[in-house]
């Protein structure tokens, strides 16, 4: 018994190295652009000759970035309210209905999520250039809708799962129509569903770059793009600064997300 024991032991802790190896292997690249972005060279070198705060002053201090930077914000917070509002819907009819072909709807809904990405770009080119929605704002919003939904349907239609229906059934038998009980009673039962889905809505807005680079203009482009646009161009460290807020950005509304969620199941 003692000898399996040890050997429990000794394999939990193969576990936890390959882990952590793992874990030093996926943020690696992210931590040579946080450290690029403080180098003092005008070129993009590892280790860095010294360490400054430049590239950050020149990043807020050129209007062009400040200007992607807002587009991406906007279309993001667009994307996440639409994204909610539409997969609160889609999730409440999945969960809650009982007619055929409920199944395959859930499978379209989540289709986005497996059909490459490219290939989205291109249709949706094709189709907004025949529209006239091509470099326009509802272009945009329209496209990273697309990818955004799949992920406020996961994660709302999770929610309602977990949700007991009994709750909402007790407050219609105390004189609430279903209405009521719903917006009053489930909705804050599931707000920290519909709070995840809306930043994992904004983040995959926030964080596109393929669709984004289709949809883009000479005026309008998102921060992603004007990344991508700036790294073809120049190799200067604005571009590994812009991309650390970019990652900051994205990582504190990660641990937002798991901090709500930790509060709730608490």
């Amino acid at each position: 018994m003692l000898l399996q024991f040890d050997r429990l032991g000794w394999w939990r802790w193969v576990l936890v190295g390959i882990t952590g190896l793992t874990v030093v292997y996926l943020l690696m690249p992210i931590l040579f652009i946080a450290a690029l972005s403080f180098g003092a060279s005008q070129w993009l070198i590892f280790p860095p000759p010294a360490w400054t705060t430049r590239w950050y002053g020149e990043l807020f201090a050129d209007p062009r970035w400040l200007e992607s930077a807002w587009v991406s914000f906007v279309i993001a917070c667009v994307v996440a309210v639409l994204s909610v509002v539409i997969g609160l819907a889609a999730a409440y009819g999945l969960v809650r209905g009982t007619f055929r072909g409920r199944e395959a709807l859930k499978a379209f809904f989540l289709t986005p999520m497996i059909l490459p990405v490219v290939i989205l770009a291109v249709a949706l080119y094709a189709l907004f250039l025949r529209v006239g929605l091509n470099g326009t704002t509802t272009g945009f919003v329209i496209a990273h809708l697309v990818v955004a939904l799949p992920f406020a349907v996961l994660t709302i239609t999770s929610a309602l799962e977990g949700f007991d229906k009994a709750i909402e059934d007790a407050a219609i038998l105390c004189g609430a129509s279903p209405l009521e009980a719903v917006v009053r009673v489930t909705l804050p039962g599931i707000a920290h569903g519909l709070f995840s889905a809306a930043v994992f809505s904004f983040l995959a807005s926030w964080d596109e770059v393929v669709l984004a680079i289709f949809m883009a203009s000479p005026t309008l482009q998102t921060l992603p793009v004007k990344i991508w646009a700036t790294l073809r161009q120049d190799l200067t460290p604005v571009i590994a600064a812009a991309s650390t807020l970019l990652i900051g950005l994205t990582i504190l509304l990660m641990l937002l997300v798991a901090v709500i969620r930790r509060g709730t199941r608490s």
